[in-house]
C-alpha cells in the first residue's frame, strides 16, 4: 500500500522558552510511524510532503531517517504565511498528478491547532475521510481505521484511495537510528516551487503565555488549612459568599 503523509515543520511548542527551533509536528510523526509500521509487516511505499520554507528541508530529513522511501518539498517564500485553506489547496494541486493509496495527516499542527486541513483536503479531493484515527490497519485495498469519538472509539472501513487524519495518541514514534539518519541524507528530496494561494487569515504575533504570582502553599492541620481556604476564597478571591 502506498502512504503519502503530508508532515509540517512547527516552532517546538515544548521548549521553557521561546529558541526559534523549529521541529516535526508530532501529530505528523505519529502517521509516519503508523505508516511505517503496516509497511514493514504488508509491504509498500511511503512518501512524504511538506510545504514550508526553505529551511524546512532539515524537518523532512528527521521524518525520512524514521523510515520514509522519498519526500516532495512544496517550497514557499521566505516570510510567506499561509493558512489551513491555503495549505490543502496547494496539497490538492500538487496530489492531483500523483498517485497514492492513502494520505495521511495529523489531525492538528502544535502551532495553531486548527485542525482543518485534513478535512479541505479531503473534500478538495472527494475522498472518503477519517478523523482522529488511533489506529489504523490494511486489509487487501481497504484501510481499517479505529477513531477515537466523543464517546468512545469507532471502527470504520474506508475505500482506498482516502484521507485520515492522525491522533498523536495513536503510537510512540520512533528515534531514529544512526543509520537510518545517515541513510536519510542519501534519500532524495524533490523540490518544486508551491502555487501562490490566497490565505483567508494571517498571524499576526506569536507570544508566550503570560506569567502569573506564585501559587500560596497551606500548612497545618487539615481542619485549619480548610478553614484558612475558605477565608481566602471567600475574602480575596470573592468565589464564596
Amino acid at each position: 500500500m502506498k502512504f503519502c503523509v503530508c508532515v509540517k515543520q512547527v516552532p517546538d511548542v515544548q521548549a521553557a522558552v521561546q529558541t526559534g527551533r523549529m521541529v516535526l509536528n508530532a501529530y505528523d510523526a505519529s502517521a509516519v510511524e503508523e505508516a511505517l509500521v503496516i509497511n514493514e509487516s504488508d509491504g509498500g511505499e511511503i512518501d512524504l510532503v511538506l510545504v514550508g520554507p526553505p529551511p524546512a528541508t532539515e524537518t523532512i530529513r528527521k521524518a525520512l531517517a524514521m523510515g520514509a522511501s522519498g519526500a516532495t518539498h512544496l517550497v514557499l517564500g521566505e516570510g510567506f504565511a499561509t493558512d489551513s485553506h491555503a495549505i490543502a489547496h496547494i496539497l490538492a494541486d500538487y496530489f492531483k498528478d500523483h498517485s497514492y493509496d492513502v494520505i495521511l495527516t495529523g489531525k492538528q499542527s502544535q502551532d495553531t491547532d486548527s485542525g482543518l486541513t485534513g478535512g479541505m483536503l479531503a473534500e478538495l479531493l472527494r475522498l472518503p475521510y477519517a478523523t482522529n484515527a488511533v489506529g489504523l490497519r490494511a486489509e487487501g485495498d481497504k484501510l481499517i481505521v479505529t477513531r477515537q469519538g466523543d464517546s468512545g472509539q469507532e471502527i470504520l472501513e474506508l475505500p482506498t484511495p482516502c484521507v485520515v487524519t492522525c491522533s498523536n495518541d495513536m503510537n510512540n514514534p520512533r528515534i531514529p537510528s544512526l543509520k537510518g539518519i545517515m541513510g536519510a541524507k542519501r534519500k532524495q528530496i524533490k523540490t518544486l516551487d508551491a502555487p501562490t494561494m490566497e490565505s483567508r487569515t494571517r498571524v499576526v504575533s506569536i507570544d508566550p503565555p503570560s506569567g502569573r504570582e506564585p501559587g500560596i502553599k497551606l500548612e497545618g492541620e487539615p481542619e485549619e488549612m480548610v478553614l484558612a481556604l475558605i477565608s481566602k476564597l471567600s475574602s480575596e478571591a470573592g468565589l464564596l459568599q
